[in-house]
């Protein structure tokens, strides 16, 4: 594939540099962002950067982003950004979550979308879903399907506690590509690399799967069964 990749918003300690709260949106976006474009590219992918360093108001750094994305012919353009607005500063059990933003129900975006949800609400995260959103600059004017990452809320304690950069970008690489990143051979701490891989333990493949959930209504079962398979996740319901 041809990806654009960017970090919303100016630099911390620019005019247009994001939500604030226990993290910082633009510090923490461009952690990911960078950990995303390389995992890409690792993966044979080719990705373009196009993250604005030096916008002088909200509405040039969305110009810049716009300019950058459209100068080049890719199959996908992602945005990464935090959310805020949850005002969860005790921490209530409970996380706010990652949704994904795309122009229209039909883009085109919309299985990568749903998928990077899923992929992320698979590290703890409550899953808000794909939601449509027409009154964004990037999502309007960007030529390529496009896509508006909400990883999660930089003012939920729960969701920031829970939050670490590496796992978020392994969760996004694997929502577009339905790949991981192996860990270098030699690697002190395979799992950390890439949460999720498959490891060898004396010649002989490990497998571990991921349950989604347990539900006493077997049509809720069903529900969720339907939902992962429409995302493009393998699913089965077992008797427990």
């Amino acid at each position: 594939m041809r990806i654009n990749v960017h970090a919303g918003h100016n630099p911390d300690g620019k005019s247009a540099c994001g939500a604030i709260g226990f993290i910082r949106e633009s510090t923490e976006a461009r952690k990911v962002k960078d950990a995303v474009i390389s995992q890409l590219r690792q993966l044979g992918h080719t990705v373009y950067d196009c993250t604005c360093e030096n916008g002088t108001s909200q509405s040039d750094v969305l110009t810049k982003i716009v300019n950058a994305c459209n100068a080049h012919t890719v199959d996908l353009d992602v945005s990464i950004h935090f959310n805020s607005g949850a005002k969860d500063s005790s921490g209530n059990g409970k996380t706010t979550g990652v949704e994904v933003l795309v122009y229209s129900v039909s883009s085109k975006a919309g299985p990568y979308a749903e998928k990077v949800c899923v992929a992320v609400a698979g590290l703890g995260f409550r899953n808000r879903g794909v939601k449509v959103r027409t009154d964004l600059r990037f999502l309007k004017q960007s030529k390529a399907p496009a896509m508006l990452v909400e990883c999660c809320f930089v003012d939920d304690r729960d969701d920031v506690q829970l939050y670490d950069c590496q796992r978020m970008a392994d969760a996004i690489v694997y929502g577009i590509t339905g790949q991981r990143v192996q860990p270098a051979e030699g690697s002190a701490d395979p799992e950390a690399a890439a949460p999720g891989a498959e490891t060898t333990v004396s010649g002989t493949k490990q497998m571990y799967r991921v349950q989604v959930g347990a539900y006493s209504v077997k049509d809720n079962a069903t529900a969720m069964q339907a939902k992962l398979k429409t995302a493009g996740f393998d699913a089965i319901i077992v008797n427990a």
